[in-house]
């Protein structure tokens, strides 16, 4: 008699899970999460609980990631409309009966509390993507300009709230779509063009436009002063140039071969604030130096390429709209994380993915890939059965 937890036992149970799966993508899904595992252990050992949370999380999105990798694209079409329907009124009812933290009124107590910020990250490329789906091949200039209404009015509450960090992220989701869905690069262009020209003159007059009595159009004074830390963290070094002066501290002190496993002491001398969330990437820098941030960059830049690659294989528009976006929204957390500790972009809350603590953020991850993986497999069950 085969024991229980045999091979052939286990195999017999897990394979239909896995079947079809992309086996590039995923190796690059393990090998991130076994780097985040190892970057928190060193980082968080000392640090309460953190490392055995970070575990758990991680397990709890493999198993949101298995799940949603078994529902097909057309069921996931399916909840685009209600999903975003379900955000906007809770972003609205925030706004009006939500709890308020710390001068944010993010959160809504429904039984639970909930963020319903965090929804919006998937609904809204699920949104996009299921109205350009249903617009090939007619697509006209006014179809664009109704998925830019459908865009910008979550992100406004979101920044209402406010929630910089978490309305980029959004934004950016959305936006992703509609550049995929064939967005003329002559509305592009007049948007880089105006980018730049904000940043030169922001460098150029920033002392002026920094000075406590000028107040920013549209932004909060706590946003402003981001800003302002990032063009001079020296302004107020113990203050708020703290963040991003001691995390690039740590990442020039790892030099080329890192001080080792374990060993950063900017990390564990508590000079590196937030060093399992927001900053990780700095205690990572310092112990592993620009061959660890290189080897973990690459591991970032296959995973992207193999999203963007099964975007590209996929079956429907909304398929290759949605693995599109996700892939985008994917070099945005980490181009965005990577710059805020890097000292190159101000400081907003945006984890850095599979490395950063946080429950949401693991969980969006799993949920997020799964979609990508569920139109992989839908694409290598056609190939497999022709």
């Amino acid at each position: 008699m085969s024991p229980i937890f045999s091979w052939s036992t286990i195999k017999y149970y897990i394979q239909p899970w896995l079947k079809h799966f992309d086996a590039w993508f995923m190796l690059a899904i393990l090998f991130l999460s076994a780097l985040g595992l190892m970057a928190m252990y060193s980082a968080g050992y000392d640090h309460g609980e953190r490392f055995s949370q970070h575990g758990r999380n991680m397990l709890l999105a493999l198993g949101i990631f298995l799940l949603t990798a078994q529902v097909p694209p057309q069921r996931l079409m399916m909840l685009a409309l209600p999903l975003y329907s379900a955000g906007v009124a809770l972003l609205i009812a925030t706004a009006l009966f939500g709890i308020t933290k710390k001068g944010a009124t993010r959160w809504i107590h429904l039984g639970v509390v909930i963020q319903p910020s965090e929804i919006m990250k998937i609904a809204m490329p699920l949104m996009m993507a299921w109205w350009f789906h249903r617009r090939e091949g007619v697509l006209r200039v006014t179809d664009f300009m109704v998925s830019g209404v459908l865009l910008l009015m979550p992100v406004a509450l979101i920044l209402k709230q406010p929630d910089l960090g978490t309305a980029i992220l959004v934004f950016a989701s959305g936006f992703f779509v509609i550049f995929f869905a064939g967005l003329s690069w002559r509305f592009l262009i007049p948007m880089v063009i105006v980018g730049l020209l904000s940043l030169v003159l922001l460098v150029y007059f920033g002392d002026a436009m920094c000075a406590s009595d000028q107040a920013w159009p549209g932004l909060h004074d706590y946003q402003k002063q981001r800003v302002c830390t990032l063009l001079d963290p020296t302004a107020d070094p113990l203050g708020k140039g703290f963040h991003i002066i001691q995390g690039t501290i740590a990442i020039g002190s790892g030099g080329i071969w890192g001080k080792g496993f374990m060993q950063g002491t900017q990390t564990h001398l508590e000079f590196i604030p937030e060093r399992t969330t927001d900053f990780i990437f700095a205690a990572y820098g310092e112990e592993f130096g620009l061959l660890g941030v290189l080897v973990l960059l690459v591991a970032f830049l296959l995973l992207i390429l193999r999203c963007l690659w099964i975007s590209a294989g996929a079956l429907t528009l909304f398929s290759r709209l949605i693995a599109g976006s996700i892939a985008l929204s994917l070099f945005t957390y980490v181009f965005v994380n990577i710059g805020m500790v890097s000292g190159i972009l101000p400081v907003v809350g945006i984890p850095l993915p599979f490395i950063s603590y946080g429950g949401t953020s693991m969980v969006m991850m799993g949920l997020t890939l799964g979609m990508v993986m569920s139109i992989a497999r839908q694409r290598g069950f056609l190939i497999m059965h022709r």
